[in-house]
């Protein structure tokens, strides 16, 4: 048993360390410079500590492996900015089996100073300890290196402002569209609880949250159907429904693309916290984003296909260079996005565009023609606060069926792995984020988390396949050519829940938590600031999310070809930990052809020892993966 300071960068904290080993010791025996004791040394008052240590001691009685049990405590009196914060930051982190935290969401922290804890004091401390951290994967001889390497851990994780002086006030936020199912939303209302926020979701009559005593009912204070079409009066029943509940709401919010400029008027309309509608209005208008680019003169925007005609007769249109890129205005996943190469593709694949959603509630029928660009192409996520970049991170979105150089029209530019970190140069990154950050100011956003997709013109990288498989590598004579960055989109919220999922893993940051807090307002600051703060020593592992494409048409017979890998393989299951199959058994594929869900499942796949490695093990499960049609 021994007790560690911390106190650089972070709130002044100890912690406390029981070493356990499953075999008979004296508790006379010193290793490490500690005193390692018998459970049965152990007196335990009654709390969530003891519980905790309790069932820790049953983890090591049945694994017969040694342990240690990691307890935390705060020397200064204040409030947990977020009351799980370590299980948040210790998600995946090696050798860490299990974490608990034993303070409520808002609940005072006790300042226990510093001291070495002997084996008669234990039951006075464990009371005060804000959470615990079971650790184990060591031999007892590397005991004292256990010890070094959690400390190293604890301050590369912890090194941030979690705690704060004043009390968390309970606040209260409206949540349009509660997502089609809780696998893509859990961590959203999980972080909402730690935070203190309550949730009152604003959905269509008969979603899987509306049951008062459903399973996943707890996640929100209370459901208000409403039907969330997006039509001429979306933002004025949300109006309605705001102003009948109950009791008042602090903030309101969507994750939807669709919805955000009418959430954003919503917001204007009841006096919430909210970035310009207009702003809102503009991101979700590829034509508008485009036109407000520096780059804007190389692109054409179409109100509708019947334009093209006379766009192809003008001046403007004899200066059109093949390749293009064809797209709706307005739109999502890629859907409906085509290369082409000349002009009787051009004609389709604008006639196409203009007509995805020309017969939608809130129809349109613009269209946007720009130039393909072939460097390489990035997700990036940008925090913004008061106009300033607080966080900002990169993932590299590996080449398309489009991007292939013999692609035809009908090869699309769905996503096939992102990988992060990225392997671009800093130099390009640094470029990528004072140019996404110059775009999202052009739109009227000052706060908000961004995601924005966009490509590096004359990069120094290109990819190419070595041995199967594919990545990134310099270029030779690239030197002095002056590099740019092309905007295809920016999406004002946090990227999708594969990659907010993704960062949370690999850096540490909740994008989910930073959007409820933004939608609270300046209040909300010191918050936003805290939780911006990625791992100090860089991502945990290096992670691939892999996208399983739909091969064949029909109906899947496989019941879960997901869950049927890892039988098969079930080493895997240790390096991937988020996976979901979308389509199990009686769902329709359409086949290679599929534009909107064009996907069977996606995993995310990590290495901690390089980004090849990383890379061999997806490629691994894409040529393991296997499903049967009826």
């Amino acid at each position: 048993m021994r007790s560690t300071e911390f106190s650089d960068g972070a709130p002044h904290y100890w912690v406390l360390d029981l070493a356990l080993q499953p075999t008979e010791v004296s508790t006379t025996s010193n290793h490490g410079g500690g005193e390692i004791l018998s459970p049965l040394d152990i007196e335990l008052p009654g709390c969530a500590c003891s519980s905790f240590i309790e069932n820790c001691i049953g983890a090591v009685t049945e694994t017969r492996k040694p342990a240690i049990i990691r307890l935390v405590f705060s020397c200064v009196r204040g409030y947990l900015i977020r009351n799980d914060f370590l299980v948040q930051r210790l998600e995946y982190c090696a050798g860490v089996e299990r974490v608990e935290t034993f303070i409520t969401p808002r609940s005072a922290v006790p300042n226990t100073p510093f001291q070495e804890v002997k084996s008669s004091q234990l039951s006075g401390v464990l009371s005060h300890a804000i959470g615990g951290l079971l650790v184990q994967g060591f031999e007892m001889r590397d005991l004292e290196a256990e010890y070094l390497r959690m400390n190293d851990e604890f301050g590369n994780r912890f090194s941030f402002q979690w705690l704060q002086a004043d009390p968390v006030a309970h606040r209260r936020i409206a949540w349009v569209q509660g997502r089609e199912n809780i696998g893509v939303s859990r961590r959203a209302y999980e972080a909402a609880q730690a935070l203190g926020v309550s949730i009152v979701m604003i959905e269509n009559p008969g979603h899987w949250l509306e049951d008062d005593h459903g399973p996943y009912a707890h996640f929100r204070e209370a459901f208000i159907p409403v039907s969330i079409n997006v039509d001429g009066g979306f933002t004025q029943r949300i109006v309605n429904a705001i102003r009948g509940y109950r009791y008042p709401v602090d903030g309101l919010m969507t994750i939807s693309d669709v919805r955000l400029p009418g959430v954003a008027k919503a917001c204007e309309i009841l006096g919430l916290p909210t970035s310009p509608s207009t702003a809102y209005q503009k991101a979700g208008d590829k034509a508008k984003t485009r036109m407000l680019e520096d780059d804007a003169h190389e692109s054409v925007s179409l109100s509708s296909a019947a334009e093209l005609s006379s766009l192809l007769e003008s001046e403007r249109g004899q200066q059109l260079s093949f390749p293009l890129v064809v797209k709706p205005a307005l739109g999502w996943n890629s859907d409906c996005v085509s290369k082409v190469m000349d002009r009787k593709e051009l004609a389709q694949a604008v006639r196409r565009a203009s007509e995805r959603h020309a017969d939608a509630a809130s129809p349109s029928t613009s269209v946007v023609i720009e130039p393909y660009v072939d460097g390489p192409e990035v997700d990036a996520n940008l925090v913004l606060l008061n106009g300033q970049v607080i966080y900002f991170e990169i993932e590299d979105d590996f080449p398309t069926r489009a991007d292939d150089p013999g692609a035809g029209m009908d090869d699309n530019f769905q996503e096939t792995q992102v990988v992060l970190p990225s392997a671009l140069p800093q130099e390009e990154i640094d470029l990528l984020c004072e140019s996404l950050h110059r775009s999202i100011l052009r739109q009227g956003f000052t706060s908000g988390v961004f995601h924005c997709e966009a490509r590096v013109r004359r990069s120094t990288m290109r990819y190419v396949d070595h041995d199967g498989i594919l990545d990134m590598e310099k270029k030779r004579n690239e030197v002095g050519k002056q590099r740019s960055i092309y905007l295809h989109e920016i999406n004002a919220r946090p990227p999708g829940y594969l990659e907010s999922a993704a960062v949370m893993l690999a850096h540490g940051v909740d994008y989910y938590a930073l959007r409820i807090l933004l939608c609270l307002g300046s209040i909300e600051s010191r918050r936003i600031q805290a939780l911006s703060k990625a791992f100090s020593n860089g991502p945990q592992f290096h992670l691939c999310i892999l996208i399983v494409p739909q091969t064949r048409a029909g109906v899947m017979k496989s019941e879960d070809a997901g869950a049927d890998l890892f039988r098969r393989h079930p080493e895997l299951r240790q390096h991937v930990p988020d996976y979901d199959t979308y389509l199990k058994r009686g769902d329709v594929l359409e086949g290679p052809s599929a534009r909107s869900l064009w996907w069977i499942a996606n995993f995310s796949v990590t290495s901690r020892i390089s980004r090849l490695d990383c890379l061999r093990r997806a490629q691994f499960i894409l040529k393991s993966f296997a499903y049967e049609l009826e």
